[in-house]
């Protein structure tokens, strides 16, 4: 089983280094760790001429969709992922996604679990999460993280992209497409990967943009499975309450469940 790590780059050589080396010191898999970088303008390319097990590409694109869409492309994986600059993966996080994958032969999307750090790599937050639940994350919104995701090959050899009209909720729009489609999302219930917040996140930065896209993809899907009475801001608004009562109630499960002695 082999694995391609794909990494969307653009001036961020203050992290590149530990996002690389979260990738080269994963042991028991075989693994390609493919850098897209659109012209960075700082320490990055210092950084990547350091390591020359990288397969690395530098041109420009049409923003990080784009970016992540042609590494995936230039993949030779059985497994693809993208991992973004500033975020890092944890130690063996490939081989549980391999041993896992192996007990989960009809899995198309495995997800796993996210330490949230600061810029020092100081945890903020143990991010766990529950099943795979398709209502919730139509009408409550993305609660997998994309850095710990990873997607079966046969995803993307059936021409499932990134949509690159998404800037900032790519992941979301992807993850609600799939799901339509009926790929089979299975959730590994393990510390895969950390995401590292700071004050120049795509997140942090896009706050208005992630809303409205946040709501075009709801109103998409609504348009494309015949609810188009779901589309006016309050009704989604009404759903999203309704059903982060719901995730409340799956994550309570997991805490109970975590606790519970054996």
């Amino acid at each position: 089983m082999k694995f391609s790590i794909i990494t969307p780059s653009y001036n961020q050589g203050r992290f590149i280094r530990d996002c690389i080396e979260s990738v080269h010191t994963q042991t028991g898999v075989e693994w390609e760790h493919l850098i897209q970088d659109a012209g960075s303008a700082d320490e990055t390319h210092a950084v990547l001429q350091e390591y020359p097990h990288l397969k690395c590409v530098i041109e420009k694109d049409g923003g990080m969709s784009d970016g992540i869409n042609r590494g995936f492309l230039r993949a030779t994986g059985d497994w693809l992922m993208w991992l973004n600059t500033d975020d890092y993966l944890l130690p063996n996080a490939l081989a549980k996604v391999a041993a896992f994958a192996a007990r989960q032969p009809d899995a198309d999307v495995i997800y796993g679990d996210t330490e949230f750090v600061d810029t020092g790599k100081k945890i903020l937050q143990h991010r766990r999460e529950h099943d795979f639940n398709y209502n919730v994350l139509v009408y409550y919104g993305c609660y997998i993280q994309s850095t710990a995701t990873f997607f079966r090959r046969n995803v993307i050899q059936a021409g499932h992209l990134l949509d690159v009209n998404y800037r900032v909720c790519m992941d979301y729009e992807y993850y609600v497409r799939l799901a339509r489609l009926g790929f089979r999302f299975n959730h590994l219930p393990e510390a895969l990967a950390a995401f590292r917040w700071h004050d120049t996140n795509t997140s942090s930065t896009n706050v208005r943009r992630r809303l409205d896209e946040r709501w075009q993809v709801k109103r998409e899907h609504f348009e494309r499975t015949g609810q188009r009475f779901l589309k006016p801001v309050w009704a989604m608004q009404t759903l999203l309450y309704l059903y982060q009562l719901r995730r409340a109630m799956l994550l309570w499960r997991v805490r109970r469940t975590a606790n519970r002695p054996d």
